[in-house]
């Protein structure tokens, strides 16, 4: 795979400021880090309006859906990067910045993990689902260095969301996870994916989500613990039943 690392060590994860733009420099005053666009609160609107209407009509465009998180975050973000603050795991992601890339992971040592573990189960999510971490947009439209690691941050653990609700890539696996996220972060793009993500759905897996699927991700999105102050990169030979079980998340139905 590209950008695979040597089998060596698992635990392995690293901070990229340089490269990926979150060392807090600032650019003349107004780029707070690299790739920062400034924008004023009715370009912001105007943004949100735009990608709203273009991720509702293909909700396979996530740059559309990465814009939308980035100009209607701004209430909850705070909120979710103070959660991390006051959590001992949460405030060394905040103070280290790891990054899920493929540069970061080792993929051969994930691959020689045994099945069951978060490791594995995660490599092999990507694999079937022909997926990869790095076409997580890189945030542009947080006007906050700090706030736009935050939202880089939950990109970069959404496959990982997948991995421990065992939901696959497509509407109906999409929409599940979205109600999980929704709960849990209270981002307005996530409330907006699980409110009209099912209207794509056919009756029989309509069904299937309001009778089964949504009230089990409401009851493990309440029950969880957050999600953004999981270290997954040093969990990643922790088995997915026992991670689960530590964060809150219920066996799916």
């Amino acid at each position: 795979a590209p950008g695979a690392l040597s089998a060596g060590s698992v635990h392995r994860s690293h901070t990229e400021p340089a490269e990926d733009g979150y060392a807090g420099e600032r650019d003349g005053g107004r780029r707070l880090y690299p790739g920062h666009i400034p924008t004023s609160p009715l370009q912001k609107a105007l943004l949100a309006a735009g990608s709203a209407l273009m991720a509702l009509y293909d909700p396979y465009r996530h740059d559309m859906v990465a814009v939308l998180g980035e100009t209607t975050g701004c209430l909850v973000l705070p909120n979710l990067r103070d959660k991390m603050r006051n959590d001992p795991e949460g405030s060394r992601i905040l103070q280290e910045r790891p990054r899920i890339r493929l540069s970061t992971l080792d993929v051969e040592g994930l691959r020689w993990l045994p099945d069951g573990t978060l490791g594995r189960e995660y490599l092999r999510f990507l694999e079937d689902n022909k997926v990869s971490p790095d076409t997580r947009m890189p945030a542009k439209f947080v006007d906050d260095e700090e706030l736009a690691y935050v939202i880089q941050r939950y990109r970069e653990v959404h496959d990982l969301m997948h991995t421990l609700l065992g939901m696959p890539t497509n509407m109906l696996g999409e929409v599940v996870v979205k109600w999980f996220e929704a709960i849990q972060t209270g981002l307005p793009m996530c409330v907006l994916g699980a409110a009209f993500g099912p209207l794509r759905l056919n009756a029989r897996k309509l069904q299937v989500l309001a009778t089964e699927l949504i009230p089990w991700a409401i009851q493990s999105g309440r029950s969880a613990n957050c999600i953004l102050n999981i270290y997954y990169e040093q969990r990643w030979e922790q088995t997915v039943a026992s991670l689960r079980e530590e964060i809150g998340i219920f066996p799916p139905p």
